[in-house]
């Protein structure tokens, strides 16, 4: 079945990476591109694509991979992602698992393209994949509150979790979870006077293990909700409200930080860590969503254009995109494949932008 499956969804692929149409100006948005830029940048996007298929992934990893792809438009690799998503799934429905999984949380960050799959394909393969994905979030993954803990041997909130399961359990129709996690997030880890989102909570000992503003942390939790905004159906206008307001503050408090260049520290509001781009993906693309999507004012573009601007200058000869907060450890600057990922995603949406 997964053979015929592929022979449904394959397209040429490759030739998108290197050949796109060329678009001078964005309506109304006072921003405009040269062709040789355009053409400089999309041959960059290829090499970014590349070196993210090169990288080890674990399962949040894998996920945003296979998101990011999807997005761009890239079906036959998120196709095949989607495989290997399933094909790595636990006995207890975790999907992406290489060995031992503590995540909770993690492993739903594949779970829209396994379910997209089987819209598109019909493959049953993928329908057990994402079902046991969901069976495992709605009745084995540990909870306080009904909110999802992050990880299975500590009862912990983390922002990235903001990211991870809401935007699956939307796409599945589980709305009112998916609302009620990214609430129970807010109420746990948002600093109001910063207007920013503090990075891991201990629910049972009601404190903070980590209580830093962490930028991938806000950045996770910023695209996440951008993603849910998109895919909440209409009768759900008032909560989507309620969740574009928490997007318009969480970037209000992150750019009252950013720097000339477009980029942030790592720990948002201290000079003394390092310099990152990641969040700067991570809030462009959220940004560049919104606009697109229609829900996200357009006096937000400059800032995201700055923001791909500064990350711009991040991408090496390679492909990599460097300073950013960098894997396995996530406590330097390096690479990662998350960063990967935000590149071409950042760039599907500013490509949707150009193109209007």
């Amino acid at each position: 079945m997964i053979e015929k499956g592929i022979n449904m969804v394959r397209r040429e692929f490759l030739s998108k990476s290197f050949v796109f149409p060329f678009f001078p100006f964005i309506k109304n948005c006072k921003v405009s591109i040269n062709r040789t830029e355009y053409i400089n940048k999309e041959s960059k996007l290829a090499k970014v694509k590349k070196v993210l298929l090169t990288m080890q992934r674990a399962s949040w990893e894998h996920g945003i991979a296979a998101q990011a792809f999807y997005e761009a438009g890239d079906m036959e690799i998120a196709y095949l992602m989607a495989v290997e998503a399933v094909h790595r799934q636990s006995d207890e429905g975790q999907l992406c698992v290489m060995y031992y999984e503590n995540g909770v949380t993690d492993p739903a960050s594949a779970g829209e393209v396994v379910f997209r799959m089987w819209e598109r394909t019909g493959d049953e393969y993928f329908k057990k994949g994402y079902e046991r994905m969901l069976d495992y979030l709605k009745n084995k993954a540990p909870r306080t509150d009904g909110i999802l803990h992050h990880v299975k041997n500590a009862p912990e909130l983390w922002i990235d979790s903001l990211y991870m399961a809401p935007p699956f359990l939307v796409v599945v129709g589980e709305y009112k979870d998916a609302i009620h996690q990214i609430r129970g997030y807010r109420k746990y880890l948002w600093d109001s006077d910063k207007k920013m989102f503090r990075h891991i909570f201990n629910i049972k000992e009601k404190k903070f293990r980590r209580v830093d503003f962490w930028g991938g942390g806000n950045g996770w939790a910023a695209a996440g909700m951008a993603r849910v905004i998109d895919t909440l159906p209409e009768n759900y206008s008032e909560e989507k409200r309620e969740i574009i307001q928490y997007v318009t503050e969480l970037l209000s408090g992150c750019i009252e930080c950013m720097r000339d260049d477009g980029l942030f520290y790592d720990v948002i509001d201290n000079k003394d860590s390092f310099i990152e781009a990641n969040l700067s993906q991570m809030l462009a693309y959220s940004i560049f969503k919104g606009i697109n999507s229609g829900w996200l004012d357009k006096r937000w573009l400059k800032y995201g254009i700055k923001m791909r601007g500064g990350v711009s200058k991040c991408v090496d000869e390679h492909g990599f995109v460097r300073s950013v907060c960098g894997a396995p450890f996530f406590d330097r600057p390096g690479t990662s494949a998350e960063a990967q990922a935000f590149f071409i995603l950042m760039e599907s949406e500013y490509e949707k932008l150009i193109s209007k």
